[in-house]
């Protein structure tokens, strides 16, 4: 039975949707790093200033956010590849029509139609990979894709200068748009395989098994039940935490302790690269139990405290970039059975709702996050950078432990 399952983990219609989901995450993250290496660049060209360039991630946050639910429930109604595929058409010309267009109105303007396009990426590529993954294989399913967006994230600042370099700003959108065109293609030139019924059965949550069992809701009210909304609270928690450290991490280290910019910048590093293997390592270890909530809580109280100690002591330079690291290992571990818990509390048909849903949180979170953290920094409170990030992180374990029973999975 082993040998079965194994060989049917790697059909190759299935490896090749996983990749083209994976490869799409990766140019979300992508997309959403585009302005930062090149800010200075646009602001000089649009002679604006930095404020101005602001309010195109703002439109971009407040679209997607408000949008991503919406799309989630068109997700379930219409099927999430070719809400994918639209998506990353939108996403793709917008970057596209901001880099040719000398124009800062349009410019604001297609960073809202890029939010658009970015609403369909949670919704769709949970949906598909909950669809067509094999079961005993999903979290580690989960984890490539997380570990993909990471990827994008990492290599959007030294692949966007460089073609700012040889081509200008201009260029560089041009060619991440290509970029992301290119993925496209590749999902509208394969097929998506059918889900297999013995394997949607096999991987129903419990209590919605679609035999003897009452209807399940999966409108409005099911978003609006209390596992749900505590998933909501976790996103937004944990993106307070993570976008909060990851952006002021540098500076309130050297406001704290007098860290050099080069030594903080080596912490900051190791946190996010070893919070990508940490996602990985993730996969394999939710793969092997069904306590995803105490995998999660565990990582994250660890990560907590880990990070409350970087507050409280100067730890010198060795030693700071290697628990910065450790901490970074132990919240990405959580990241698969992060995802996991929400698909065991939603039901067949629903995903593309209930990931569009909670994904919301990533919205709220980074957008809370920079300004509770800059007031902190403002104010002369470096200390409760780390000290908040720990809080929100213990914050996020209550909301896997409450009710922690009802949301372990089978």
């Amino acid at each position: 039975m082993t040998e079965a399952v194994s060989f049917r983990s790697y059909r190759p219609a299935e490896s090749r949707l996983i990749a083209g989901v994976c490869a799409a995450h990766m140019m979300s993250h992508y997309y959403m790093l585009m302005l930062a290496p090149l800010l200075a660049f646009i602001r000089d060209d649009f002679d604006v200033s930095y404020t101005q360039l602001a309010v195109a991630v703002t439109i971009f946050n407040i679209v997607s956010g408000v949008l991503q639910t919406p799309v989630g429930f068109l997700v379930d109604r219409i099927g999430a590849r070719i809400v994918l595929i639209g998506g990353l058409f939108l996403s793709s010309v917008a970057y596209a029509i901001a880099g040719v267009v000398n124009s800062y109105w349009v410019f604001v303007a297609m960073y809202g139609v890029a939010g658009l396009g970015n609403t369909v990426y949670h919704p769709s590529d949970y949906s598909l990979l909950s669809r067509h993954s094999p079961h005993d294989r999903l979290s580690q399913v989960f984890s490539f894709h997380t570990f993909a967006g990471m990827v994008g994230s990492a290599i959007a600042p030294v692949s966007l200068l460089y073609m700012q370099r040889l081509f200008g700003w201009r260029g560089a959108y041009l060619g991440a748009s290509i970029l992301g065109l290119l993925v496209m293609i590749a999902l509208i030139a394969q097929q998506e395989p059918p889900a297999e019924a013995a394997q949607a059965k096999k991987t129903t949550p419990k209590g919605t098994a679609t035999t003897g069992a009452a209807p399940v809701d999966t409108g409005w009210r099911l978003l609006l039940s209390p596992p749900i909304l505590l998933n909501l609270a976790f996103f937004i928690m944990i993106s307070i935490m993570g976008s909060g450290l990851n952006t002021y991490l540098v500076v309130a280290l050297g406001a704290l302790h007098g860290t050099p910019p080069a030594v903080a910048n080596m912490a900051l590093t190791a946190l996010l690269a070893m919070s990508a293997i940490g996602v990985l390592a993730g996969g394999m270890l939710a793969g092997r139990t069904a306590r995803h909530a105490t995998v999660a809580a565990c990582g994250l109280t660890v990560g907590g405290i880990v990070t409350a100690l970087v507050g409280l002591f100067d730890l010198g330079s060795v030693l700071l970039i290697l628990i910065m690291g450790f901490s970074g290992f132990c919240v990405g571990v959580t990241y698969p059975s992060r995802d996991m818990l929400v698909r065991s509390v939603t039901p067949p048909g629903a995903y593309g709702k209930v990931f569009g849903f909670v994904s919301t949180g990533f919205n709220i979170g980074s957008s809370v996050a920079p300004l509770v953290y800059g007031l902190l920094m403002d104010h002369g409170q470096p200390r409760l950078v780390f000290f908040l990030s720990a809080v929100v992180s213990l914050l996020c374990v209550s909301t896997v432990t409450f009710g922690f029973s009802k949301r372990e999975t089978v």
